[in-house]
């Protein structure tokens, strides 16, 4: 098959060959036309013109002419022909070069080189958009590789404390330095519940990045949305000592999946009731501002510092990394959240005045008709 594959003639090689092959035909075909018609027609119109010659010499001039026309009409085949097997090559070799471009980059996409691009070879817009379109594949490749390779060092980087904690814990019971007591086993079982949160968590948004988090899509108040999320919310507020208010002015009908908005409501709530402390206030609003229902969480907590801002919604990203990693957070809840809301066509945002001035997360969904 190896050996096969490299005697065949390449693509540049065929085309050659058809191009000659044509050209060939068309130069017999005008040459065979022009022997059989050309002396004939030549000889009628010599007698029309009533030329006085002797049969020898009427012999003589067709001879002559036929010769001429022949010897003029391979002349000019014989260079248009070099001409066009000039011009074919020159363009099967760009054609090759173009291709074989496509196939190196190609192989060093496999081999895990997403930088490989090329270049627009000029030889139309199928070319130039074949390209175009491979580098485009080449970017997507290259930054999903990128975002696979970070999301496995983050995760690698979360898993780690509490593995350690259970592995700590468990040596020291097999050491007999501490019993499987019940403080012990809290630590333990701690651990293992941030494990399976952590799990799960990448599990969800993974699927909403991924475009398919199977939305169960109904029309519903927004407004219903915003003060069933404050509800469910409300006692781990209270055990907190956080104020949650609710503000629901003119809202608007939505058609979402309100499963998904009351998750993304309440990892909103959960994130500001982690950064809010006691004694401070949440304000969970709904707004109708066309062609959007923006649902806003406001909180009077520790705030975002300004170059904190473009990377909240990224994945495993804290502005206080120890001290969200005391809280329990799985740093990808907000990251969850931007997946959900862009799945329904929406957007989500944050805005804050700096560390200490609070927070404030808005989310805007496509408004229904009523």
């Amino acid at each position: 098959m190896s050996s096969t594959a490299r005697t065949r003639p390449g693509l540049a090689g065929r085309l050659l060959v058809g191009q000659a092959l044509v050209l060939l035909a068309g130069a017999m075909t005008t040459w065979f036309v022009a022997s059989i018609v050309g002396p004939g027609i030549f000889h009628e119109h010599l007698m029309r013109a009533h030329v006085g010659h002797t049969a020898a010499e009427a012999r003589h001039v067709d001879r002559a002419f036929t010769s001429a026309l022949l010897i003029s009409i391979g002349i000019a085949t014989l260079t248009s022909v070099a001409a066009a097997l000039a011009v074919s090559w020159y363009f099967s070799r760009r054609v090759h070069r173009s291709i074989t471009s496509v196939a190196d980059a190609a192989g060093q996409i496999a081999a895990g080189r997403f930088g490989a691009r090329v270049a627009d070879p000029g030889l139309g817009s199928e070319f130039a958009t074949l390209a175009a379109t491979y580098n485009t594949l080449a970017v997507r490749l290259e930054a999903i590789e990128a975002t696979r390779r970070r999301m496995l060092g983050d995760l690698a980087h979360e898993m780690r404390t509490p593995l350690a904690t259970i592995d700590a814990h468990l040596e020291a019971i097999e050491d007999g330095v501490r019993t499987p007591d019940r403080e012990t086993l809290a630590v333990i079982r701690g651990s293992t519940r941030r494990l399976r949160r952590l799990a799960e968590d990448i599990g969800a948004v993974s699927r909403a990045e991924e475009g398919d988090p199977a939305l169960d899509i109904e029309t519903i108040d927004a407004g219903e949305l915003a003060r069933a999320a404050a509800e469910t919310a409300r006692d781990r507020y209270a055990a907190k000592g956080v104020r949650l208010g609710v503000d629901v002015d003119a809202p608007g009908v939505v058609r979402v999946d309100a499963d998904r908005v009351a998750q993304v409501l309440g990892n909103l709530l959960d994130n500001s009731l982690r950064h809010t402390p006691p004694g401070g206030r949440v304000t969970i609003s709904c707004r109708r501002r066309m062609p959007w229902v923006e649902l806003s969480v406001t909180d009077t907590g520790e705030g975002i510092a300004a170059e904190h801002l473009p990377h909240v919604f990224d994945r495993f990203y804290r502005a206080d990394t120890a001290r969200d990693r005391i809280r329990g957070g799985s740093g990808i809840g907000l990251s969850i959240a931007r997946a959900l809301v862009e799945a329904h066509g929406g957007t989500i945002s944050v805005a804050s005045e700096g560390a200490g001035r609070g927070a404030s997360f808005v989310v805007q969904l496509p408004a229904s008709a009523d």
